[in-house]
């Protein structure tokens, strides 16, 4: 069996006295598609921002068997987990290329960063079109492809993806879904995906958490989700 490449074991967060997460466990094995189903409230955007390092935590955190400690988001981007966040979180006084050129600070081979920002743009030919522009001016479904662009820049093995389709078009979804699911294909980047279009993120994920009130209640592979009746009604809209 492969080992996990991100394995967080009773993990709890939350924001000063208000614990949002008790006792998480979950995981990601390398090259997987993992989808976290919840409703509003449930404590998914805290889940990615404790395991990208915005939030302190308790519990055990393991990225290739090794724990983290004291985890700050450079320091998980460091270990190969890169987060898109809710909001698209683009530094929007900066150019399109300056966005994607601060994706990739930590790194050292500033020829080849040169080379993944040509690859970005020719995977994403509209930021390619809008290069010098601010990020700020772009629409919302062009900056949340500059955000999962600029994610990808730190060439993470763990990508997680904070509902990248909140607020787009449905044809802009569409795309995204399918550039995504390319790049875990091609790539061979893992994806963990917390998103409102539950069936649109079922259709490429593997497995399947389904997180109540900050705790996990359920969870398995996607082909037994989609069998579930009372998962089908709620999540999935059918």
């Amino acid at each position: 069996m492969t080992a996990p490449l991100l394995q967080a074991t009773g993990l709890s967060a939350g924001y000063g006295q208000a614990m949002v997460l008790r006792d998480v466990d979950i995981e990601v094995a390398p090259g997987q598609v993992a989808v976290v189903l919840g409703a509003n409230g449930a404590g998914k955007t805290t889940l990615m921002r404790a395991l990208a390092g915005l939030l302190p935590f308790s519990g055990e955190l393991l990225v290739d068997g090794r724990a983290v400690r004291n985890s700050r988001p450079d320091k998980m981007v460091g270990h190969g987990v890169s987060l898109v966040p809710q909001g698209r979180g683009t530094m929007s006084a900066l150019s399109v290329v300056d966005n994607l050129r601060a994706g990739a600070v930590s790194r050292r081979d500033k020829a080849v960063v040169e080379e993944d920002i040509e690859r970005w743009f020719t995977t994403f030919p509209r930021l390619a079109e809008r290069h010098a522009q601010p990020a700020g001016t772009l629409s919302g479904g062009e900056q949340q492809m500059l955000a999962i662009a600029r994610a990808l820049m730190s060439r993470p093995r763990l990508l997680l993806c904070d509902e990248i389709s909140l607020g787009l078009a449905p044809r802009i979804v569409q795309e995204l879904f399918e550039t995504i699911a390319q790049i875990n294909v091609e790539m061979g980047t893992a994806l963990l995906l917390v998103e409102q279009n539950a069936a649109l993120a079922m259709k490429i994920a593997s497995y399947v958490y389904l997180l109540e009130v900050g705790e996990v209640v359920e969870s398995g592979a996607a082909r037994d989700f989609e069998q579930s009746e009372s998962i089908r009604r709620v999540y999935l809209g059918y």
